[in-house]
């Protein structure tokens, strides 16, 4: 069955919560472990179900935002997820209080039980209303995304389709691509302001309300941090202050010389070479066929993956009117089948989409026989671990995807997996000042992060567009406003991703494939330094492993004699 195929109808809520009140109460009366697990497994089997309908919503409604069936199904799913997560936490706490807890982690594993002991904290039927609201608001920034129509050189374009004018060897197309983009900004200003402006307060609200003082030790509950706290990720971002900055800010001063510039602008940073970024050799047919190549010739499971992805059509790559913007991966459970959604737009990114989005498509298709919703998917951390690593698995096969423009690829993929490091721990530095200062107004948000980007992104320069030097870039950032505290995530992965590049360039690749299948089959077993364990790589968080990074990266960047791409 394909994916256009896979039938959608609106649960019934009234029916689920029947059945819910019945299993719980069921659940509560166990006697032993066996029978607590087999009201589990009907429990699961509701669960996957929800899962299920809700997730093919929201990609239906990703890949056209103006469809009115599915604009309405997406509303009721607002309105009822926050309902039944109530239905789902009675079950948590019923589960987590039965007195054979010893002998269901056997079977649900430990991490289960530490995820619902998050979850039970996060959540009471007194923040309903507020949930509710929390996911009005992301659908409506969504929708206020995928509605720019930008006019440029002519044409309309929405933001996916911008950006390969913003790569533009011209540094003048650049510089304009920029500037329209920055105009759709500038005239929502107030609508982007007041939606997260309504966001940090409901959030707060939340917290306070669960007995919280504000929403970071919510927003980290949320994310499921099962190995660290805030105190950690401070040191660490210091780390990348102190070690990874210094290498980003070289990276940028030999750009300039490679353009012939004395500096860069803002609008300079997304071009490394005269001659212009690598670009993929052709559009979205021609990439899926030379991914599927590669994926065969990559592994026998990677083969039998990209297969069952082809042939279900579980792939939506393409830009167009109406689809939302971004990417994603994501499971629907019932039919056991990943989902990758993007907006394919003639740059490098595409190829990152058949590596990045791959990763995590790749490890939830090797986690599918796990049958504990909660521990499918890994925590966020470890997910990002499986996507940026397999963008590296794939560097052998460049030259299929880039020519001869193979090698101009890996170099900027490389320098741009580096650079990636300050803005992610700046997007998380971010939203912990907001949500510490709850009581700011738009403008003194946007001095913020202005004040944090001169910190972790000395480089960037924008002495002629007043709307970025006041400190409104981060609106582009959708994670910033649907899922708070996730991005640090990204960088945390990257430095284990890394782990894996080195690895594999000094010639083992062996070793490498079979610790990164071993980590895609734990799924969300473990934890995420549990993983790494389990990979034989080191955390983010021990100390010098960012000096180690530093080393292996500027080892191979000095290594490439870059004037062959200009």
């Amino acid at each position: 069955m394909q994916f256009n195929d896979y039938p959608y109808e609106r649960i019934n809520t009234d029916l689920i919560k029947e059945l819910f009140t019945a299993l719980n109460a069921k659940l509560k009366g166990a006697t032993n472990a066996a029978e607590a697990l087999t009201i589990i497994e009907e429990i699961q089997s509701i669960q996957s179900q929800i899962e299920t309908s809700s997730t093919l919503v929201s990609i239906r409604h990703s890949l056209d935002i103006r469809d009115e069936f599915y604009q309405e199904e997406t509303a009721f799913w607002d309105e009822y997820q926050p309902i039944i997560s109530e239905w789902i936490t009675d079950y948590y706490r019923i589960v987590s209080d039965l007195p054979f807890r010893e002998e269901l982690e056997a079977e649900l594993t430990p991490t289960f039980f530490k995820i619902i002991e998050l979850q039970l904290a996060v959540f009471s039927p007194e923040i309903i209303p507020l949930l509710q609201q929390e996911n009005q608001l992301v659908t409506e920034y969504n929708k206020l995304i995928a509605s720019a129509k930008i006019e440029f050189n002519g044409e309309v374009y929405n933001l996916p389709e911008m950006t390969p004018f913003g790569e533009s060897n011209d540094r003048g197309v650049r510089k304009s691509a920029q500037e329209a983009v920055t105009a759709f900004f500038s005239e929502h200003l107030d609508n982007f302001d007041e939606l997260y402006d309504k966001l940090v307060h409901v959030r707060h609200d939340m917290a306070v309300k669960l007995g919280f003082s504000n929403y970071v030790e919510m927003g980290y509950a949320r994310q499921k941090r099962l190995d660290y706290d805030r105190n950690d990720v401070t040191v660490y971002r210091e780390e990348v202050l102190k070690h990874i900055v210094p290498l980003v800010k070289k990276t940028y001063l030999h750009q300039a010389d490679r353009l012939g510039l004395d500096k860069l602008y803002y609008y300079d940073l997304p071009v490394s070479f005269k001659s212009g970024n690598a670009k993929p050799v052709g559009g979205v047919q021609e990439l899926t066929d030379i991914a599927k190549e590669m994926y065969h010739e990559m592994s026998p499971e990677t083969g039998q993956f990209i297969d069952f992805m082809t042939d279900r059509n579980l792939m939506d790559l393409d830009a167009r009117a109406g689809k939302q913007s971004g990417g994603y991966c994501t499971y629907l459970s019932d039919f056991k089948s990943p989902f990758i959604f993007a907006n394919f737009n003639g740059t490098s990114g595409d190829v990152d989409v058949l590596t990045h989005e791959v990763g995590h498509a790749f490890q939830i298709f090797e986690s599918r026989w796990i049958t504990t919703p909660e521990v499918i998917w890994p925590t966020y951390e470890t997910c990002e671990i499986h996507s940026m690593s397999m963008e590296f698995f794939a560097w052998p096969w460049m030259e299929g995807f880039f020519g001869d423009a193979s090698e101009k690829y890996k170099y900027n993929h490389l320098s741009e997996a580096v650079r990636f490091l300050p803005y992610g721990v700046l997007v998380d530095h971010f939203q912990h000042e907001v949500y510490e200062n709850p009581e700011w107004s738009p403008k003194e948000r946007r001095q913020a992060w202005r004040t944090l980007e001169m910190k972790y992104l000395p480089w960037k320069d924008y002495s002629d567009n007043e709307l970025l030097a006041e400190g409104a870039f981060w609106f582009r950032q959708g994670h910033i406003f649907a899922d708070p505290f996730y991005y640090i995530d990204y960088t945390l992965a990257q430095i284990v991703a890394l782990q894996f590049f080195s690895l594999l360039q000094q010639g083992k690749n062996e070793e490498a494939w079979e610790s990164y299948l071993t980590i895609c089959r734990i799924g969300g077993t473990q934890s995420f330094l549990q993983v790494i364990e389990a990979a034989n790589l080191e955390s983010p968080f021990k100390e010098d492993i960012l000096q180690e990074i530093v080393f292996h990266v500027e080892s191979y960047l000095q290594s490439v004699d870059t004037t062959q791409f200009n």
